[in-house]
């Protein structure tokens, strides 16, 4: 299989590495090839700690996709996530020269947008335009060939600590792969899970990942409002592990079989089989004893999410309401307990719009990866790939991924 006609997403996540490889359909979609996952040793709460060990889960995640595959990976659109990434929204505002709106006066509006004050540790990863107004005439996607003496734009500008970065690139690139691209992963999720009505209508988007939950708000169908909690399944099993005095591993196990988001959906009559610590020989206990463990943490978790919504200033605008994905969501009872705290129409978000494999990838755990590959089928034009080597070629990295994404809308 030649290697142009293959597109990767690669989801580096704080508990699974998750890699996706899929090939441009006849009819212009995108169909899955191969999957490949490895369990998550060097990340804490989506930010790279130990590269050693990332480059390690990394390449197991690609082996098992091209063996799959039968093919050999080169280069990847990586996903970004963690608590150091911010969002927020910005104006900017120029004359247009000659009376048309032209190519050049889109770049100016943009670069007059993005002239904030950022402190120095911190880079713009996004700069995603919500709309553009033409003498006072709004909601246009589109300003070019359009007659006016006045451009404006609204944007959305994600911002992320550059070593974070810098540490997603090196460690794909000491993994023998080149980064086509990096996208924040809550921009990726909501690709591969909403619909084109919920993006119109109003919705939000949480993704329930590992060491973080990722809050995408859209819009008129644009991005208003992104987010990153420090929170996410990672302290459920941890809660899990030692409320009933097990280990992470069979914590994590007990969690994804026996979880329950709402102690009200489990029969006092359920026992599960908890392992013991050491040679202790296991123990039954109630399933709602469980329930009530997970009941709380996702209580909080959600809870917050409701907050950041409310602080956002774009909870009254979720017409579709709120969907959830990501491992977490597969939870027993998460779509209800969604529904008591946000109070509007809540469901699971499950990977959509791709063919081919479609049954391996259909779980919200994939959500991520999934929309990586769906974001990189629309970049298959660009055939810009970059190699980190040395400090000065990260600068052209972000100037380049500026560029990339001025172009969404």
């Amino acid at each position: 299989m030649a290697k142009s006609e293959l597109i990767v997403g690669l989801d580096i996540g704080t508990t699974k590495i998750c890699c996706v490889v899929g090939e441009i359909a006849d009819d212009g979609g995108v169909d899955v090839v191969g999957i490949g996952t490895s369990p998550s040793t060097g990340l804490r709460k989506g930010v790279v700690v130990n590269i050693e060990q990332t480059v390690q889960s990394i390449k197991k995640a690609l082996e098992e996709a091209e063996l799959m595959a039968g093919c050999e990976i080169r280069s990847v659109y990586a996903g970004i996530a963690g608590s150091h990434i911010k969002g927020f929204n910005s104006h900017g505002v120029i004359a247009v020269k000659g009376g048309e709106v032209g190519p050049r006066d889109v770049e100016r509006v943009i670069d007059a947008a993005k002239a904030v004050a950022i402190p120095l540790d911190r880079e713009v990863i996004h700069i995603l335009p919500q709309e553009y107004i033409v003498d006072d005439q709004r909601g246009i996607v589109d300003p070019l060939g359009m007659a006016g003496v006045r451009l404006e734009v609204k944007v959305h500008i994600v911002t992320g600590a550059v070593t974070s970065a810098q540490n997603i690139v090196r460690s794909a690139h000491r993994s023998g792969l080149d980064v086509s691209d990096i996208v924040l992963e809550a921009v990726a999720s909501a690709k591969s899970v909403l619909t084109e009505e919920e993006r119109e209508i109003g919705v939000a988007l949480v993704d329930l990942g590992g060491g973080t939950t990722d809050i995408a708000v859209f819009a008129n169908d644009s991005i208003k409002h992104t987010g990153v909690l420090a929170l996410g399944g990672a302290n459920l099993t941890n809660d899990i592990a030692f409320g009933l005095r097990t280990n992470m591993g069979a914590a994590e196990k007990i969690k994804v079989k026996y979880g329950c988001a709402l102690a009200d959906l489990v029969s006092s009559d359920e026992s599960i089989e908890v392992p013991s610590v050491g040679d202790r020989e296991p123990r039954k206990l109630s399933r709602q004893v469980l329930a009530e463990i997970c009941e709380p943490r996702m209580e909080e978790v959600l809870g917050l999410v409701d907050q950041e919504l409310m602080r956002s200033g774009f909870k009254n605008m979720l017409g579709a309401g709120v969907v959830l994905t990501g491992g977490t969501a597969l939870i027993e009872g998460i779509q209800e307990l969604g529904e008591q705290i946000f109070n509007m129409p809540t469901r699971v978000g499950y990977p959509r719009n791709v063919g081919g494999l479609k049954d391996v990838v259909n779980s919200p755990m994939y959500a991520t990866a999934v929309g990586l590959l769906l974001f990189g089928a629309e970049k298959e034009g660009l055939d810009h790939k970059f190699r980190i080597r040395d400090a000065n070629v990260f600068n052209r990295i972000l100037s380049r991924m500026r560029k990339w994404f001025a172009d969404i809308s």
